[in-house]
């Protein structure tokens, strides 16, 4: 069986614009949420979210600026991370050997940026002046086709795209399409930009928003008893996947093994889990058993963990559906605890920092947890980060549609 390694990260989130910057701060549990100042908010409900602060001009000039969507640029800046930190040069290659390389990401919401203010456009000035690239710029897979063509990456290239776990899906699918033969190589991973004012209406009309605009800081607070929704997220993760003699061939650093993929579906509502917690825990299930890896070997799952009262209950319990006794032994942590909840790139970015914990032997701490729930009663790692041996972790990613996705990691056996 051909097995597939991780040997490169790039991200950008609202606690910084790369790996470098933003692991030590997630692992010292900092803030990245703040009030929103890009917009006009004073007439919203929400009027704060995790940011990505950066500066597009900086790696982007003159037409790439009027033709990417920010989720695009997210991406863009994030591949080019996780290709200098894989020891990668594409430009050098040859066709047969890009042939070979592939592209899949995903994204949940899409161009919303673009859409926003191309419709701005249309009712102000009129049909003509809408921009001509404002197709390709907001196309969902524009940030597969995109990416693949700044790096000539010649194989399969794809968008996935089921909500939260949009980017899960596409790390699965560069799983198999390694394992499979169809490939040697995949940048994959998710992209998000959706802090716009209607991104945030709608979703506070859900009531899926916390509204803690008096302080912000404390509003992602998963497993707490008094959470009360999740904070719009932003930004991207991508990973280079690799087969394993294709990295050491090359001699490639490894972050980890790339072992197991678990996706299954709820079939139950729209946007609300089923309360019984087994969709995520058949999730769970799969991921182990194409890992073959025994459920008593995970040491570390990273979490859903959106802070919203039914999510956090319903994965607690699916954690305890799949893992019985050991349940209670396992360290569970959430990202958006401090990143916010990056909708479609947050299974991506989470698996950045899970491949970070198996490398390092550490993990984050699930931020602003301060009151414990009786349906939540499982070691969340509050407050503070840990040094912990991991030799195999989960990555839960659960979405709207009743989506379910697992990805299971670990270290090179």
């Amino acid at each position: 069986m051909r097995r597939v390694v991780i040997t490169g990260l790039g991200t950008v989130n609202a606690l910084g614009p790369d790996v470098k910057t933003s692991w030590p701060r997630i692992l010292a549990g900092e803030n990245g949420v703040q009030p929103i100042t890009r917009f006009e908010t004073e007439d919203l409900p929400v009027r704060f979210g995790a940011m990505v602060d950066w500066k597009p001009e900086d790696m982007f000039q003159g037409p790439d600026l009027r033709k990417l969507d920010p989720f695009t640029m997210y991406a863009l800046k994030a591949s080019e991370e996780a290709r200098v930190d894989a020891g990668l040069d594409f430009a050098s290659l040859p066709d047969e050997a890009r042939e070979r390389f592939g592209t899949i990401i995903g994204t949940g919401i899409g161009g919303i940026t673009g859409i926003e203010e191309q419709h701005l456009v249309l009712q102000d000035r009129g049909p003509r002046r809408v921009t001509p690239h404002f197709i390709p710029k907001i196309m969902a897979n524009a940030v597969s086709g995109q990416v693949a063509i700044q790096f000539g990456l010649l194989g399969t290239a794809f968008t996935t795209s089921s909500a939260c776990a949009s980017s899960g899906h596409a790390i699965g699918m560069a799983l198999l399409a390694i394992r499979s033969g169809e490939v040697d190589l995949v940048l994959t991973g998710g992209s998000e930009s959706a802090t716009t004012r209607l991104s945030i209406s709608g979703f506070a009309s859900a009531k899926a928003l916390s509204t803690r605009n008096d302080d912000p800081a404390t509003a992602s607070r998963p497993f707490d008893k008094t959470r009360d929704g999740f904070v719009m997220g932003e930004g991207a993760g991508i990973l280079v996947f690799e087969e394993l003699e294709h990295a050491r061939a090359r001699g490639a650093k490894i972050y980890a093994e790339v072992k197991g993929y678990g996706s299954t579906d709820d079939a139950f509502h729209i946007t609300a889990p089923k309360e019984d917690g087994t969709g995520p825990a058949r999730a769970f299930h799969l991921a182990l058993k194409l890992a073959g890896v025994d459920p008593e070997t995970v040491n570390y799952i990273n979490a859903h963990g959106t802070s919203t009262p039914y999510n956090d209950a319903i994965e607690t319990r699916a954690i305890k559906r799949a893992f019985g006794d050991h349940a209670k032994t396992i360290a569970i942590s959430s990202t958006k605890s401090m990143i916010g909840h990056l909708l479609g790139a947050s299974s991506a970015v989470e698996l950045v920092m899970t491949a970070l914990s198996v490398q390092n032997d550490r993990v984050h701490p699930t931020r602003n947890y301060t009151t414990p729930d009786p349906e939540c009663d499982l070691d969340y790692v509050p407050n503070e980060g840990r040094e912990l041996a991991i030799h195999n972790a989960l990555s839960n990613s659960l979405g709207f549609g009743g989506h379910n996705v697992s990805i299971c990691i670990g270290k090179l056996d």
